[in-house]
């Protein structure tokens, strides 16, 4: 699970990359050149596809979610456990149509192709969504049967350091 972890991140830096480097290169060939480009911004939107759904899910894994602290704290623990158990559910009946809806959404635009990429089918653009299902439904089974990655896992390599 670590190692599919770094992979998402991996992949969602090279999306997030790829983007800051796209818009400019469009910008600059529009307005500095006259000479506009069809695919930066179509390439940009898959590029962000790809950032939103596979980093949501490496998110997920390393509790980087929004969560409503304050209420759990104000209730009961037997409340808060039914709260977590519920939220549990409620994410796996997410991913779990993201990955069903995800596939059949992928199936029925196979044969249908991009305009300014004509060899791309618009399969491979919604792709990350049954992806990010399949990402996401893994890192709950993961939390829910092993706990909380171990202290020495890459997430936790970027918390801030203590001041002197």
């Amino acid at each position: 699970m670590e190692r599919l972890y770094v992979v998402c991140i991996v992949v969602s830096a090279a999306a997030l990359v790829a983007i800051t480097l796209i818009i400019p290169l469009g910008v600059f060939m529009r307005y500095v050149l006259n000479r506009a480009l069809s695919w930066p911004e179509p390439a940009a939107v898959i590029m962000m596809v790809i950032f939103s759904f596979v980093g949501g899910a490496a998110v997920y894994r390393a509790n980087g979610h929004i969560a409503v602290q304050a209420l759990l704290d104000a209730v009961g623990p037997a409340k808060r456990r039914a709260m977590l158990v519920t939220v549990d559910l409620l994410t796996a009946a997410i991913a779990m149509f993201m990955l069903f809806y995800g596939i059949q959404l992928c199936l029925v635009t196979r044969f249908q192709s991009i305009a300014e990429f004509p060899g791309l089918p618009v399969a491979v653009t919604y792709l990350p969504i049954p992806t990010a299902g399949l990402l996401l439904l893994l890192f709950l089974l993961e939390r829910v049967w092993v706990g909380a990655p171990p202290k020495g896992s890459v997430m936790y390599s970027d918390q801030a350091s203590a001041l002197e």
